[in-house]
């Protein structure tokens, strides 16, 4: 796994334990709405360009998302609690 591979399934539940819409993920993650829209629509890791994937991740772990697993055979979140 390359350390920005993260699947779509694992962003929509991120943000879903974050309890924030994809507007406000795309305006923490400096990207558009449109971007993680289509993100979440993915059945495994989004195909993106120029580090767009990894800034959505490193605005979810900024915000206490851990992923865990393998994001195409076991994806899964937690929430850190500080």
């Amino acid at each position: 796994m390359k350390h920005q591979e993260i699947s779509g399934a694992q962003i929509r539940s991120g943000r879903a334990l974050l309890a924030l819409s994809s507007r406000e993920l795309a305006q923490f993650a400096h990207v558009s709405w449109a971007t993680i829209k289509r993100f979440e629509e993915e059945e495994g890791i989004p195909p993106s360009r120029s580090g767009t994937l990894t800034k959505v991740k490193a605005a979810l772990e900024a915000a206490g998302i851990e992923f865990i697993g393998d994001p195409i055979t076991s994806p899964g979140v937690r929430l850190r609690r500080s």
